[in-house]
């Protein structure tokens, strides 16, 4: 595509004089670039160290959609922000305005999406070079051939350095981070976060798939054996989610974001966003060995006479990330797409200690858990943490990118898990023996034995027991796992305590699960715990 054309394509939305634009620039060329203007600089690995200025991580009260005859009765307001299109407009065009005074500009043109059927066509307008290298990396990346014919479906403009006025611009503060459907648009703006760029364009998909297309789209990790047999991964930061589906003995699909459609499962990405705070070989190999030149280290401390990394350094924030493509993981499935999911798991750090480390559930349950995307926060470092666990629930395990209700997602997840007859479990993989403070994080070890004989597919018909609170069905064994652990109640020295914690979980689901109301089937409220 020629530079005339280029300009045309910023012309819509208001550019006139843009300054040099580069266009689909490879990876080598983008860093020399962010190295040259004072971006970023190499690490002693090779990859190119980063800082995102004030924001290290999403801002979610300054991100909103266009409410319009469009989006009107489909987006789930309330948890989604909403924003006037006369005020997008304007804001726009200073936007515009912004780009037309830059001296170099940066477009990367990717997929979203492995399945051509689905794919979205991306353009992102960046005012940094390293931005356009995230989003070469973390997307999928055209050939030079498609690139010939490339006619973005949305663009995201990201401009770091332009700062929203509030009380002119109608924003929250001087960050924003809009979404219009009518113009298919995303504008960033006063922050150099990057993931901003990737978890618009999943919110973008959990729209479009679902609308347009009847496609489930899913905040979930993805794996295969070398057989074919698919499992998804759902669960929030800090469950194991990347650490489990990370599997030498399998292949990664993908580690964050997938579609669910007729013909089976495909990524939405070509690359990783991994956090780094803390990584060692030993603990993340794969994340470990994947830092490299090409690699984006986010907000990593770097010695700089040495370059070299301090990953236990969180002076600048501990969402600390590596950004990083699919291909420098061994034994990645290189399409990005898989059969229908034969295993599905939530996971779940369980800091209160009680749930089991792994249960078996039925569709209805499955639906429940899902809804309440649990696991539960730290809330302080004292030796009694039992007032200090925070419960949190996040619908679908993903609740900040979902525009639609969360039962929309959910009934598209019981459907299609009838339909496949896929298993489903809950894994805790949090504390046993006691709440945070007291008991002891189950091993990961014993973990990823359960996870294994869950999706090979050893648990079916084994003997089960049923949680007097949670419901859940308890398998009474695993193969290389101690039988002494799978109770969670027996691996409490108090048992009377055990029970008034489990108690106080549930009423926290019972108490969540309320505003869904009428919108669930009454088989899915009846399968969650009874306090």
């Amino acid at each position: 595509m020629d530079m005339l054309v280029r300009k045309a394509t910023l012309e819509r939305f208001g550019v006139e004089k843009p300054g040099t634009l580069h266009e689909n620039l490879p990876p080598a060329r983008l860093i020399e670039a962010a190295v040259r203007r004072r971006e970023g600089m190499l690490s002693g690995s090779g990859a190119l160290v980063a800082r995102t200025g004030k924001r290290t991580g999403r801002s979610p009260k300054d991100k909103f959609i266009v409410r319009d005859e469009n989006t009107e009765s489909r987006v789930a307001w309330g948890p989604n922000q909403p924003f006037d299109p006369e005020d997008f407009e304007r804001l726009l065009k200073k936007a515009a305005a912004y780009v037309d005074g830059l001296e170099e500009v940066w477009i990367a043109d990717v997929y979203a999406g492995a399945d051509p059927r689905y794919r979205l066509n991306v353009q992102v307008i960046a005012e940094q070079a390293w931005q356009a290298l995230f989003a070469y990396q973390l997307f999928r990346r055209p050939t030079l051939e498609e690139l010939d014919d490339f006619e973005p479906d949305w663009t995201v403009i990201s401009l770091p350095g332009f700062l929203a006025e509030p009380e002119e611009d109608g924003t929250n503060s001087e960050t924003f981070v809009g979404l219009d459907f009518t113009r298919r648009v995303v504008l960033i703006l006063g922050t150099g976060y990057a993931g901003e760029i990737k978890k618009s364009i999943f919110s973008v998909l959990n729209y479009v798939l679902p609308v347009e297309h009847g496609v489930l789209p899913m905040h979930c990790s993805a794996n295969m054996s070398g057989e074919g047999d698919v499992a998804l991964f759902f669960g929030l930061s800090g469950t194991g989610k990347t650490t489990l589906s990370a599997d030498p003995e399998r292949h990664l699909i993908g580690d964050d974001e997938h579609g669910w459609s007729d013909r089976g499962i495909f990524n939405f990405e070509g690359g990783c966003y991994a956090k780094t705070i803390d990584l060692s070989p030993e603990k993340e190999p794969q994340i470990f060995g994947a830092i490299r030149f090409g690699t984006i280290l986010e907000n990593v401390v770097v010695d700089r006479r040495t370059r070299r990394e301090d990953y236990s350094d969180a002076s600048i924030t501990e969402n600390t990330r590596a950004a990083y493509p699919l291909e420098y993981i061994e034994g990645v499935v290189p399409d990005g797409m898989g059969g229908h999911p034969k295993a599905i798991l939530f996971l779940t750090a369980d800091a209160f200690g009680v749930l089991p480390p792994i249960s078996i559930l039925s569709p209805e349950q499955a639906a429940y858990y899902f809804l309440s995307g649990y696991t539960a926060k730290l809330a302080g470092t004292e030796a009694d943490m039992e007032s200090e666990v925070e419960a949190t629930f996040s619908e679908c395990f993903g609740a900040p990118f979902l525009p639609l209700p969360a039962t929309t997602y959910a009934e598209m997840l019981s459907g299609r898990i009838r339909e496949h007859g896929s298993r489903c479990y809950l894994v805790n993989t949090g504390w046993s023996g006691g709440p945070y403070g007291v008991g002891s994080r189950v091993e990961l070890a014993y973990t990823r034995r359960m996870v294994r004989a869950a999706v090979s597919g050893e648990l079916d018909g084994v003997s089960t027991h049923t949680h007097p609170v949670f419901g859940l069905e308890v398998p009474e064994r695993v193969p290389d796992v101690p039988a002494s652990i799978l109770d969670p109640r027996e691996t409490w020295a108090d048992k009377e305590a055990y029970d008034r914690q489990a108690k106080k979980l549930a009423t926290l689901f019972e108490k969540n699960f309320e505003k869904f109301g009428e919108a669930v089937p009454r088989e899915v409220r009846e399968a969650g715990p009874r306090a």
